[in-house]
């Protein structure tokens, strides 16, 4: 081998400045984090390890391999560092340190074959291992996003299906559960249960104490709700009103304890901010197989018949009949049809005969609205005047009937001069009316009618709860010469003292009392019934009142009435309702 390894100081001085000029040349090709003299340092302690295998025996390639994977530990990893690297020591060491030779060359080729294999090997190793680092870190933050997204969703998903006041489920959660019933497999046999509540003067509260009293109150019911119904669902609607999913019920009376159950907690006396409160509810209850229902169906009928305990009288529970649900929504299609069949002339009267009990005379005759419905046929007032109240329909059908029957009545008065008087019924809120003197002075007047050819009727009870200017009305009705009548005498007060402060011509005497003069006189009975009406005759009369018996069926009942001086009869026995020509046969 040329050359020679050269004396250990000058050796020293050579590594150091060659390590300087390769420091040098690699500066900048990568992101070393080390001070220039650290570089230099490491640098030079490569270079010793470069010349010790060049001159090492046996030769070996090992090392190169080695030195080439430090540079990479050392982050001397770009191509541009490892090609400046291979270029200064090709260029520099041998010159450097003042080695020469053909075959120093050959070793020094060899090494920086081994050198950049190695470095190469080891770049794809750090490659690998940074790779594999960030697929694992990249694992572990979406196994981390993974984990916030689900605590995100589950914290959405609580704030989208919770109430956000009483945390109870709220009306979408409900919905899901719901319909989830419905959606399973299997749901013949299957039967469910609900309750829809709604607590009774709750407005109150929030009215005297505040919402935010108000608001703890729902709190503390919901509380006792959850923890008073075990495992039912119970959510929140809105407002005051909760219902209660009963899933998977045997009978009814499942679903009823869970109602009970539910009114008990809900009237526990509850401390809010110092105030001891007590509060009641309703509950509308439906309890029915799955198969055949809906959702919707479900809910509808909860409705309806939450509304059914309100009316009752609040404070309770009540359960969905169908029957009666038909019924209910019969009345309502009638309610939304008559004001229609009022414009389309559907309705019609007839007239029932009042006829004298001393000698026959028919005196008057009673006009009975009908409703000539197109599907169902002739219906009876009881079918729809209560319908026409609770509207507010009743005065302008009223109003129509006064004007019907004052018609006929002068078509008769044209046919006889001893035509009947036509009696005509009177709701309250037509009595109430500002305008009812003038609009019958404008039917006595249109029609020449005599005034005591028309007599007003109006119940007992009706009569006691006018007030001052209804009363005033029907002074004025009775200064026009028209005859004041008390329909239904004896179902009310019964208080003969009012009577001499009212215009009342006229006593009708209710036929619940006239019934029981259908059994023989000597029945205990009858014999009382006798005795009552024979007392009321007696003190009409002393107020100067004809009295007129209403539902006479049989000869019995009029030989009795007779007898006890009664002065006039309706009913069957002397004829039913008929038509108007029917009536002017008799005359």
């Amino acid at each position: 081998m040329n050359g020679q390894h050269g004396g250990p100081l000058a050796a020293r001085v050579g590594y150091a400045t060659f390590a300087r000029a390769w420091a040098k040349s690699i500066t900048g090709t990568s992101y070393m984090p080390v001070t220039q003299a650290e570089l230099e340092a490491f640098l030079e302690s490569l270079t010793v390890r470069l010349v010790d295998a060049l001159f090492a025996e046996p030769f070996s390639l090992r090392r190169g391999y080695q030195i080439g994977a430090d540079l990479v530990a050392a982050h001397i990893a770009s191509a541009e560092g490892l090609g400046r690297t291979i270029e200064v020591i090709d260029l520099r060491l041998l010159r450097d340190l003042g080695l020469s030779g053909d075959d120093m060359r050959d070793r020094l080729a060899r090494v920086l074959g081994t050198v950049a294999i190695g470095y190469a090997r080891a770049l794809r190793d750090r490659t690998l291992d940074e790779q594999e680092s960030i697929r694992r870190a990249a694992l572990v933050a979406r196994e981390q996003a993974e984990h916030a997204l689900r605590e995100s969703e589950a914290r959405f998903r609580h704030q989208a299906t919770h109430d956000p006041l009483t945390d109870l489920p709220n009306r979408t959660l409900f919905t899901e559960r719901l319909d989830a019933v419905f959606g399973r497999q299997g749901t013949a046999g299957r039967r469910l249960g609900l309750c829809f509540v709604d607590l009774d003067g709750f407005k109150m509260v929030n009215d005297t104490l505040g919402h935010h009293i108000g608001d703890l109150l729902l709190v503390s019911v919901a509380e006792r709700l959850r923890r008073g119904l075990g495992t039912h669902l119970v959510a929140r609607m809105g407002g005051d009103e909760f219902v209660i999913l009963v899933e998977d019920t045997t009978c009814t009376d499942d679903v009823l304890k869970v109602a009970d159950a539910a009114l008990a907690a809900i009237t526990e006396p509850s401390i809010v901010d110092g105030h001891e409160l007590r509060v009641a509810a309703s509950i509308g209850v439906v309890e029915r197989p799955v198969e055949g229902t809906s959702p919707r169906e479900v809910m509808r009928d909860a409705d309806i018949t939450l509304h059914w305990a309100k009316t009752a009288g609040k404070g309770r529970w009540a359960l969905f009949d169908s029957d009666r649900n038909q019924r209910e929504l019969t009345r309502y299609a009638l309610s939304s049809a008559m004001p229609a069949a009022l414009e389309r002339g559907e309705f019609c009267l007839d007239y029932q005969p009042l006829v004298s009990l001393t000698d026959g005379a028919l005196l008057g005759v009673e006009a009975l609205v009908r409703w000539r419905h197109p599907q169902l046929g002739v219906l009876r007032p009881d079918h729809f005047i209560g319908l026409a109240e609770e509207t507010g329909l009743i005065v302008r059908l009223g109003g129509w009937v006064l004007a019907e029957a004052c018609r006929q009545a002068r078509r008769w008065a044209d046919v006889s001069p001893t035509a009947p008087f036509v009696s005509v019924n009177l709701a309250v809120p037509q009595v109430r009316e500002p305008e009812l003197v003038d609009q019958v002075t404008a039917l006595l007047h249109e029609h020449s009618l005599p005034p005591d050819r028309l007599q007003l009727e109006i119940t007992e009870s009706a009569m006691m709860s006018t007030d001052d200017e209804s009363v005033g009305t029907l002074r004025s009705l009775a200064d026009l010469g028209v005859r004041v009548a008390i329909d239904d005498f004896g179902t009310g007060y019964s208080n003969l003292s009012y009577l001499s402060k009212l215009p009342v011509c006229e006593l009708k005497v209710a036929g619940s009392f006239v019934e029981g003069l259908r059994a023989p006189a000597a029945d205990p009975a009858s014999l009382t019934d006798e005795r009552i009406l024979a007392t009321l005759v007696s003190l009409a009369h002393t107020l100067d009142l004809t009295v007129t018996a209403e539902g006479v069926e049989t000869a019995n009942q009029a030989d009795r009435l007779r007898a006890i001086g009664c002065d006039a009869a309706q009913g069957w026995h002397f004829g039913r309702p008929s038509s108007p020509s029917d009536v002017e046969a008799l005359l």
